[in-house]
């Protein structure tokens, strides 16, 4: 486990400071976004950035053209190049589809892929749909999928995102391979349309199909074999390239302000209905506005922060439907054990809050209380396992056993950027007062909380964290790995138990084991969830074959369709 823990951090902290300006009453940090105007112009030939544009390309006479608005900042389109935070791993979905992709009730569909399988945990077989094709007519294969790999893997490319230590052949601590190898023992080329990879410890089937297929972007070997592994990186083709595997050609970009394409005509799944879509970057107060004049036709629930102050205005917009996301998004508390040693103390902590209220209060109903790392939307939640109800008599108790005088007082950092938690935390705090626990917030911008963050500076920290509800193996197991971690809490039960989920692949014995993680997280208090939300995403109502989806949200963007 820890050298699958060790190798997460990196990508752990870049998902969770995306996932935490996406969640409900979260400021965008857009300040002076560009306005959602509807007079776009078009974006320069050749899909290069407009210089000194700040909009989207708009539609020709004819043309149908779809807006979806987030509040994500744009980190890059090359693969080679960037992190797989939401946006940016959308913003090249569109182009070269992923192996596979969750859908929006949380099963893995094919994409590039039409399976993937395995039959010990150790050797997982991918096989290409025999239908896929680049744009330009070529098939998709097996070799394809090598030689991207084979670039992820590079040292001279040098990309950390892909996590391929846990793969035969790759360094333990880079997962990179020696520089020039033209193979690698854990891919192996079966025939035309199936790869191998072999891990080198066993792996639950989710957390490859989660962690690499749904991660792994291919590349056309006979396009990026032209450029030499030090262009990869940053060669102009990556910013419009000609040859893809989606249903759409990127054709201009601004980080802060839009992502433009043009629908690929040969898209092999079918034609796009929609000629033109634009992902607008705008600031969260700027949504409401933006779906009333039609300006934004969709939002998203993990690339879009609306305000929680604005839900009851988009649910009575005549022109929009809302979609409520599943429950998937985790406001929780990280304790740092060495500062607070004592479970008693800790469940206290647990017991003198009325997470039930913050719900209905804060979230208007919209979230659930839970135990733990999983939520509902996990197939593998446990519903035995009963949240801890707001017992302040417990809680004293708890704490008179402990030996708790009052006299130490908490610290706890919150995110400034989350104002719809930086109002619950005063009422938390209160509650804690209540008992006997005083506690004192600091709030911090994000940036800084991470800097913090698996320190002793902190006595509690609070943060919104989406654990991947199919395989919370990778964040779980480092939350929970010892000194360093954010909680500084071990324990040799937990390990054996998340151990256990990447050993077998029937979901009842990985639930089980989750459920042993889970109990100790009752048990023993190292975090625990203030409440998990069902982020509010809209959907105008000409929009047809198109819903917001925490996950799924693009797989069938091809059948999208508008009414006028």
């Amino acid at each position: 486990m820890k050298k699958i823990t060790a190798r997460w951090i990196s990508l752990l902290l870049a998902l969770v400071m995306a996932v935490s300006v996406t969640a409900c009453g979260a400021s965008s940090d857009h300040e002076g976004a560009a306005e959602t105007d509807s007079a776009a112009e078009e974006n320069t030939a050749g899909g290069q950035e407009a210089e000194g544009s700040t909009e989207p390309a708009a539609a020709a006479e004819g043309e149908k053209i779809v807006n979806v608005g987030v509040t994500d900042s744009l980190g890059g389109v090359n693969p080679f190049a960037v992190d797989q935070t939401e946006i940016n791993k959308y913003a090249i979905d569109l182009m070269f589809l992923p192996l596979m992709e969750l859908d929006q009730d949380l099963n893995f569909q094919g994409m590039l892929a039409d399976s993937i399988t395995t039959e010990d945990n150790l050797h997982f077989s991918v096989h290409i749909d025999d239908d896929a094709v680049w744009s330009d007519g070529t098939p998709v294969t097996a070799q394809d999928v090598e030689y991207s790999v084979m670039r992820y893997a590079s040292p001279v490319v040098a990309n950390t995102t892909l996590l391929l230590y846990a793969f035969e052949g790759t360094d333990d601590a880079t997962g990179f391979v020696e520089e020039g190898a033209a193979s690698m023992a854990g891919l192996k080329v079966v025939d035309e349309k199936t790869i191998e990879f072999t891990a080198k410890y066993p792996m639950a089937l989710t957390t490859f199909q989660n962690s690499y297929g749904r991660y792994l972007h291919v590349l056309p070997k006979h396009i990026i074999e032209k450029f030499s592994e030090e262009e990869l990186t940053s060669h102009d083709w990556f910013n419009h390239p000609d040859v893809i595997s989606g249903p759409y050609f990127l054709t201009g970009f601004d980080p802060d302000h839009y992502i433009s394409y043009t629908a690929n005509k040969d898209y092999w799944k079918g034609a796009p209905k929609i000629d033109k879509l634009n992902i607008r970057i705008v600031d969260g107060s700027q949504i409401y506005a933006g779906l009333q004049s039609g300006e934004i036709d969709i939002t998203q629930h993990t690339m879009t922060a609306i305000p929680q102050e604005d839900y009851d205005s988009i649910e009575a917009l005549e022109n929009v439907e809302v979609v409520y996301g599943s429950p998937v998004t985790n406001q929780s508390a990280f304790i740092q054990t060495a500062n607070i040693p004592d479970e008693r103390v800790r469940q206290a902590l647990v017991y003198a809050i009325d997470r039930r209220q913050l719900v209905d209060q804060l979230l208007k109903g919209h979230g659930e209380v839970v135990d733990g790392f999983l939520s509902s939307a996990s197939p593998f939640y446990d519903e035995n396992i009963v949240p801890m109800e707001y017992d302040p008599e417990k809680a004293k108790e708890l704490l008179e056993q402990a030996g708790w005088d009052g006299s130490q007082t908490l610290r706890f950092y919150v995110n400034s950027g989350d104002n719809t938690f930086v109002n619950g935390v005063q009422v938390i705090v209160a509650q804690w007062a209540a008992v006997g626990i005083k506690a004192e917030i600091t709030t911090v911008d994000l940036a800084t909380l991470m800097t913090m963050a698996g320190t002793t500076d902190y006595d509690i920290m609070a943060v919104q964290y989406t654990y991947a509800p199919v395989d919370p193996y990778p964040d779980v197991s480092w939350l929970l790995g010892g000194e360093g971690s954010w909680t500084g809490y071990s324990s040799d039960e937990v390990v054996s138990a998340l151990e256990g989920t990447q050993k077998t692949s029937d979901i009842a014995e990985i639930t089980k084991q989750y459920a042993v993680v889970n109990s100790k997280m009752q048990a023993d208090v190292p975090m625990f969830s203030v409440y998990v939300i069902s982020a509010q995403g809209a959907v105008n109502k000409r929009l047809t074959g198109a819903q917001p989806s925490v996950y799924g949200f693009f797989n069938n963007v091809h059948n999208w369709d508008v009414t006028e």
